[in-house]
C-alpha cells in the first residue's frame, strides 16, 4: 500500500492537473484503519442508512412528484424504477469505492485517487451543485406543506409574497430561509445528535408515506392510468432524469466515511439498506397517488399528496397528518443534504482545493462551525430567491456527472490498484460499472437544454477557482499537509 507522504506531481504541464493522491496518504489522514479521526466517529449502521434514507426519501415523493407526472403521465412510475435501476448499479460501484477509500468526500475524494486533480475539482463543483441546490429545493417545497398544514389546522396560511420565490408567485421564500436557519443550528452541535434528530424524522415520514398507501389504494381506480404514456418515451427519460436528484442519498451515506464506526463494513451496507428501502417506498407512493387522481391533476397541485388524502377521504385529519409529515420529513431532507456539503467542503478544504476555514474544526465539538455556517447561508438564500423545477434539473446533473465518475473509478482502482483491501466488490467485473455509467448518461441526456446552460456556467466558474486558487494552493503541489 502507497505510504502516507504527500507525492509531488510534475510541477507544470498534464501532470500537474492529474496528479493523483495516493489511497495510503487518503486513509491514513482521515485514521480509517487506526480508528482515528478529526471527526468524532459516532455512528452505526443504522444511523447511517437513516443518514441516506433520510436524504432520499422527501424530495421525490412530497414534491417532485407533482413536477414529474405532468411530464410522463401514469408511466411516471416507470421513470422511478429507471431511476431506481441506475441508482441500484450505482450503489454497487459506492459501496466498493466506499469500503476501500473510507473517507469524507465521496465521489470528489474517489475521482482524486483514480481520475487525478482536475478531474476531482471538477466532481467537487458537481457536489456542492448537487448538495446545495438539492438543499435548497427541498427547502422551498417545504414552504407548500408547512402551509397547507397551517391552513388545515388553523385556516390561515403564509401570504404568498412571503411563501414562494420570484417566478412562482412570490417575493421571498421565508420558511425555506427558517428551515435552512434550523438545520444548521443543529449541525453546528454535532454529527450524532443531528443523526439522531435525523432518525426519527425518517421514522416519522415513512409511518406517514404508509399511511397514504394505504387510504390511496383503498381508492384505486385503473382507468386513471390511461392513457398510460400521453408523452412517449421521451416524457419518460424527461421525468427519470427529473426525479433522479432524489437518490442523492447515496453519496450522502458515502461523505460519512469519517465519522462511521468501522467504516470498511458499515459503509456498503448502509448503502444496500437506503436503496432497498427508498426504491419500495417511492414505486409504492408513486402507484398509489396515480391510482387515487386523474395524472391531469397532478400539475401545479400543492402539497399534493396532502390535497390527494384530502379528496379521497373528504376529512381533514389524513391531509393534516400528510402536510405535518411532510413538514417533518423535510426538514430532515434538508438537514442531511446541508451535512453532506459541509463534508464534501471539508475534504477539499483538508486538500487545499478551497480556503482552509472549510476544514476548521471546533475543539469541543468536533464538527466544522464555519463550514457549515458558510453553507446554510449560501442555501439559504438559493432556497429564498429560485424556482423549484429550475433547482431539481440542475440537481440531477451535478449527481448523474458524480455518479458517473464513481462508476468509472471502480475500473481504474482495479487496474491500477488490485492489491487494495476491499471490504465490498461489485459483482459482475466491469459490467456493472460499464451499465452503471450508460444509464447515467442516457439520464443525462434526457436533460432540457436550459440546464445544459446553467451547468456549463457553473463549471467555467469552478475552473476559474480552480487554476486562479486551487492548483497553487493544492497539498498536493505545496506538500504541506493541512492540520
Amino acid at each position: 500500500m502507497s505510504g502516507s507522504a504527500p507525492t509531488t506531481a510534475p510541477a507544470s504541464g498534464w501532470g500537474r492537473v492529474m496528479r493523483r493522491k495516493p489511497v495510503g496518504q487518503l486513509n491514513a489522514e482521515s485514521g480509517a484503519d487506526s480508528g482515528g479521526s478529526e471527526l468524532r466517529r459516532s455512528l452505526g449502521v443504522f444511523r447511517l442508512t437513516m443518514i441516506g434514507v433520510g436524504s432520499t426519501v422527501g424530495t421525490g415523493i412530497f414534491i417532485v412528484l407533482n413536477e414529474a407526472v405532468p411530464k410522463a403521465g401514469p408511466a411516471v412510475v416507470v421513470s422511478f424504477v429507471l431511476a431506481a435501476i441506475t441508482a441500484a448499479l450505482t450503489a454497487l460501484c459506492y459501496a466498493e469505492l466506499a469500503s476501500t477509500i473510507p473517507v469524507s468526500g465521496a465521489s470528489y475524494t474517489y475521482a482524486y485517487a483514480t481520475l487525478g486533480e482536475l478531474i476531482a475539482f471538477i466532481v467537487g463543483a458537481c457536489l456542492l451543485l448537487e448538495y446545495g441546490v438539492a438543499a435548497s429545493a427541498v427547502a422551498v417545497g417545504w414552504g407548500e406543506y408547512l402551509n397547507a398544514l397551517l391552513g388545515d389546522v388553523t385556516g390561515w396560511q403564509l401570504p404568498a409574497e412571503f411563501s414562494a420565490p420570484p417566478g412562482e408567485g412570490g417575493i421571498l421564500n421565508v420558511p425555506a430561509a427558517v428551515l435552512v436557519t434550523a438545520c444548521c443550528l443543529l449541525l453546528v452541535r454535532g454529527a450524532k445528535e443531528s443523526a439522531t434528530i435525523n432518525a426519527i424524522t425518517v421514522c416519522i415520514k415513512l409511518a406517514v408515506l404508509l399511511l397514504f398507501v394505504a387510504v390511496a389504494f383503498t381508492a384505486f381506480n385503473a382507468e386513471n392510468a390511461q392513457p398510460f404514456a400521453p408523452f412517449g418515451a421521451a416524457g419518460v427519460g424527461a421525468a427519470a432524469s427529473m426525479v433522479f436528484f432524489s437518490y442523492i442519498g447515496m453519496d450522502t451515506v458515502s461523505t460519512a466515511g469519517e465519522e462511521v464506526r468501522n467504516p470498511r463494513r458499515t459503509l456498503p451496507l448502509a448503502l444496500f439498506w437506503c436503496v432497498v428501502i427508498v426504491t419500495s417506498i417511492y414505486l409504492l407512493v408513486a402507484v398509489a397517488g396515480i391510482g387515487a387522481q386523474p395524472w391531469q391533476q397532478f400539475e401545479g397541485q400543492q402539497a399534493g399528496l396532502a390535497a390527494i388524502l384530502g379528496d379521497l377521504t373528504g376529512s381533514g385529519w389524513p391531509a393534516i397528518v400528510l402536510a405535518a409529515g411532510g413538514v417533518v420529513s423535510i426538514f430532515g431532507v434538508t438537514l442531511t443534504t446541508i451535512y453532506g456539503q459541509t463534508r464534501i467542503l471539508f475534504s477539499m478544504g483538508r486538500d487545499g482545493m478551497v480556503p482552509k476555514v472549510f476544514h476548521t474544526v471546533h475543539p469541543r465539538r468536533r464538527t466544522p462551525v464555519h463550514n457549515t455556517l458558510i453553507v446554510s447561508l449560501f442555501v439559504g438564500l438559493l432556497a429564498a430567491v429560485v424556482p423549484l423545477n429550475t433547482l431539481a434539473n440542475l440537481t440531477s446533473m451535478g449527481t448523474l456527472v458524480a455518479f458517473t465518475v464513481v462508476s468509472a473509478g471502480v475500473v481504474i482502482l482495479r487496474r491500477t490498484r488490485p492489491d487494495l483491501d476491499r471490504g465490498f466488490r461489485a459483482p459482475g467485473g466491469p459490467v456493472v460499472p460499464a451499465l452503471s455509467i450508460a444509464a447515467c448518461l442516457y439520464l443525462i441526456s434526457q436533460l432540457p437544454w436550459s440546464t445544459y446552460l446553467m451547468f456549463a456556467i457553473w463549471l467555467a466558474l469552478a475552473l476559474t477557482l480552480y487554476f486562479t486558487y486551487s492548483i497553487k494552493h493544492s497539498t498536493l503541489a505545496t506538500g504541506e499537509p493541512r492540520a
